[in-house]
């Protein structure tokens, strides 16, 4: 697989941070950002679609975290 040129990678991380703000304004119904999602899929190379999925997980489980608003699962709490 080649690297992206720089314009492609552009596009790919427009397409991601655009899919993004729409999850982040709509945090009740995901499904509004389908258009978007299909965007993010064809303008990123798979792996990297990998990888921010994960890093926005991670991204939002911090947040949540240094807020306090974190709830450890009833398994974590027993050990």
């Amino acid at each position: 697989m080649a690297a992206p040129s720089m314009k492609e990678r552009q596009a790919c991380w427009g397409a991601r941070d655009a899919y993004w703000k729409c999850l982040d304004e709509n945090t009740e119904d995901a499904s509004q950002c389908k258009k978007l999602r299909s965007s993010f899929e064809s303008s990123c190379p798979q792996q990297w679609i990998k990888y921010f999925d994960k890093r926005r997980d991670y991204l939002k489980f911090k947040e949540k975290f240094e807020a306090g608003e974190f709830q450890p699962s009833r398994t974590t709490e027993k050990s």
